[in-house]
């Protein structure tokens, strides 16, 4: 039987999702849990994809198989009373047997919180804190830059080797708190992303809204495919996985 499930999670102590000898991640609670519900038989969670040490998600997505059926509330239950409570099962059902939660992702959807104002230290493991103003507008601009089909190689992992670093950014936007106007969240809805690819798009913006790149800089960045011509990596801390659509 095919099972996926839907869960959120606070990233700030873990090694990221996936799995690592020796070290706290995400994936590894979760398939120590399903291997005691299923009677001391490992579990294989694949997901609809990973984050690294420190970055959190809404909506995390993933399918896994048991031999014995379970009713997915019951399952759903089981698995929430057995791992960490920065962990949350929100959603379980079946799946037919030729669903994969990673290769039948249609888009995914990243966004990132910035404190422009005082820094705050109770969250600073969950919005990052720059602390100093930005020009809004001209991030906005750059950000429009990225829409559509190109090669994102200059806003990748610096060694990362690829066949294809062609992506497709589908929408974005920059938008105010409403409950605090010096908090910005940068949203990114694209076909999928690289290893660092948001994180350094944002950095890459942030360095826009200090003044150090024109928005329109960005073409010339994509163009140069050479991570060294884009911006400094923005910390994890501020990073969310909002969502991945089916």
């Amino acid at each position: 039987m095919r099972y996926f499930i839907t869960f959120s999670y606070d990233g700030s102590k873990y090694n990221g999702y996936q799995k690592q000898p020796r070290v706290k991640t995400i994936q590894g609670e979760l398939e120590k849990a399903l291997k005691q519900i299923n009677s001391g038989k490992a579990v294989s969670l694949s997901a609809s994809g990973r984050t690294d040490a420190g970055v959190h998600a809404y909506n995390q997505h993933a399918h896994f198989d048991m031999e014995d059926k379970m009713p997915c509330s019951k399952l759903r239950s089981a698995i929430n009373s057995l791992i960490p409570d920065d962990i949350y099962v929100k959603s379980i059902c079946e799946v037919p047997e030729d669903f994969h939660a990673r290769f039948n992702v249609k888009a995914k959807e990243y966004i990132y919180k910035i404190n422009m104002g005082v820094y705050n230290p109770i969250e600073k493991d969950y919005v990052y804190q720059y602390n100093k103003k930005l020009d809004i507008a001209e991030m906005e601009r750059a950000l429009k830059y990225l829409e559509g089909t190109h090669d994102f190689k200059s806003f990748t992992k610096i060694d990362e080797e690829k066949d294809n670093y062609e992506r497709t950014i589908i929408q974005t936007s920059l938008i105010r708190d409403i409950k605090d106007v010096n908090k910005i969240i940068i949203s990114i809805l694209g076909t999928g992303f690289m290893r660092y690819m948001v994180r350094n798009i944002v950095g890459t913006l942030i360095e826009v809204g200090e003044g150090k790149y024109k928005s329109e800089d960005i073409i010339d960045i994509l163009k140069a495919k050479d991570r060294k011509s884009a911006g400094l990596c923005a910390p994890a801390c501020g990073l969310y996985l909002k969502d991945a659509y089916y």
